[in-house]
């Protein structure tokens, strides 16, 4: 089934389909009355408030009925097609327990449809739940999602980029602060370092710089050949040099939850290069990054790490990126799995062309399953979806993980600076790229076994691939 779904979705997508959005499946029973006061209010402000309120960074507030109420339309067809929240994963394909999810139910999709097609009413307003209020200053969303705040928090510095300027790249090096001892994260978020910063702060990425006794914070159990061998572990001899990823951040993104019993480990002497990539946006702004650790308490250390890989889209290698103007396009990426692996979360990465993106499984046997599947990419949102520890998929050493990417560089494609331009690769904005960010934690082939044999056992109609 899971492979019938994939032939017919990739042949859909390679034609017009992969522009069409499915509506709101929507109950044939007759629509109870709904008021905003009473149904729709409580929705929006446990989904939608963080984002839509004053000095926010949606474009409007919907904290009252006032605020909504001229949006109402435009919110039945955001919220029916999926687009908002801003929660983009497949529901048909793929893993659908998450840990950070963020959608609405087919409930409370149907209740606000209901709402805007009865006429959008306010109902009484004694039956409004207290206004929650809004967030003045910024804030750490594992903070808000009931984590505490962060252990330990580490800053870039601040840099001005000016209201016209061209991209920038702005790569400071710092210490760790507060790390005394040998200490794991459990979770990381990166965020910018002000308001405005949302503003022009496009992506930062957070390397950690390894105290040489940390040689084992490398990856190298996935390996990439061929000419877009970018990222191919081959060699051990190097590993005290290379700078293993904490975090990538990017417009939208919240934060890295690894999965229980994992982590990454940080040792006293270590820094943190960064990797920012700055554009203008009419006004001068002076920003920069923070990283927020959260650590596990002492006596709790973990006993496996997770390794934060890029996993790639372009079998060819950037160089070979090429995106004709007025077209749909596609390309693909393999990358091998050295070691038996369990995936804990998928964000996929583009620009502004980018569309779709889907990530299979093609295990030793030779049989596949879609891992996560992303129909209608939005560049502002990098969503990242953590995977339930239940839920996260676990394959064999030898599995191949192929990524296959779509882009629209078309009229249709509302992002699209300009369908008239080939695009290929690079790190600006108007450039493109393509890879699937995912946390990996490798078992040993004992390891392995046992938890296969463990799910098998809760669910055994689900676990056939092993």
């Amino acid at each position: 089934m899971v492979g019938m779904k994939l032939q017919l979705g990739v042949s859909a997508l390679a034609v017009s389909a992969l522009l069409a959005l499915p509506g709101a499946a929507l109950s044939a029973e007759p629509a109870k009355n709904v008021t905003f006061s009473k149904d729709v209010a409580p929705i929006l402000q446990a989904k939608c408030q963080s984002c839509h309120e004053p000095g926010s960074i949606a474009p409007m507030s919907l904290m009252t009925y006032q605020e909504a109420r001229p949006w109402a339309r435009s919110i039945r067809e955001r919220v029916s097609k999926r687009q908002m929240p801003p929660w983009h994963i497949d529901r048909s394909v793929g893993v659908q327990q998450f840990k950070n999810d963020m959608s609405l139910t087919d409930a409370q999709v149907e209740t606000i449809v209901h709402w805007v097609d009865q006429g959008a009413p306010q109902g009484n307003p004694a039956d409004m739940p207290p206004l929650k209020p809004p967030q003045t200053t910024l804030y750490w969303q594992a903070e808000v999602d009931g984590h505490g705040p962060p252990d330990i928090v580490v800053q870039s510095g601040e840099q001005t980029m000016p209201a016209l300027h061209q991209d920038e790249w702005w790569r400071p090096l710092v210490d760790i602060p507060g790390l005394n001892e040998p200490r794991w994260a459990k979770i990381v978020e990166i965020r910018p370092s002000n308001i405005k910063g949302r503003k022009i702060l496009h992506h930062s990425i957070a390397y950690q710089v390894l105290n040489p006794d940390n040689v084992d914070a490398v990856n190298t159990g996935t390996g990439r050949g061929g000419p877009g061998g970018v990222g191919f572990n081959a060699s051990l001899d190097d590993r005290v040099n290379r700078r293993p990823q904490v975090m990538e951040w990017a417009i939208g993104k919240g934060y890295d939850q690894y999965m229980q019993g994992t982590g990454k480990l940080l040792l006293p002497g270590e820094k943190i290069a960064w990797d920012q990539h700055m554009h203008a946006a009419g006004e001068e702004i002076t920003a920069g990054s923070e990283l927020g650790i959260w650590l596990y308490p002492k006596g709790q250390e973990p006993k496996k790490r997770s390794f934060l890989i890029g996993f790639t889209g372009l079998k060819n290698g950037p160089g070979a990126l090429d995106i004709p103007p007025n077209q749909v396009s596609h390309t693909e990426g393999y990358t091998v799995l050295r070691e038996n692996t369990i995936i804990t979360n998928f964000q996929p990465h583009f620009h502004l062309r980018g569309k779709a993106m889907q990530v299979e499984a093609i295990l030793p046997t030779g049989n596949t399953q879609v891992i996560s599947y992303v129909q209608d990419f939005n560049f502002n949102w990098m969503t990242n979806y953590i995977f339930t520890d239940e839920a996260a998929p676990v394959f064999p050493k030898g599995t191949i993980i192929h990524v296959t990417a779509w882009y629209d560089n078309t009229s249709n494609n509302k992002s699209n600076p300009d369908p008239n331009q080939w695009v290929g690769y690079g790190d600006r904005t108007v450039d493109e790229m393509a890879h699937a960010w995912m946390n990996v934690v490798y078992l040993t082939d004992a390891e392995y076994e046992t938890l296969v044999a463990e799910r098998k056992a809760k669910t055994p109609s689900t676990q056939d691939q092993q």
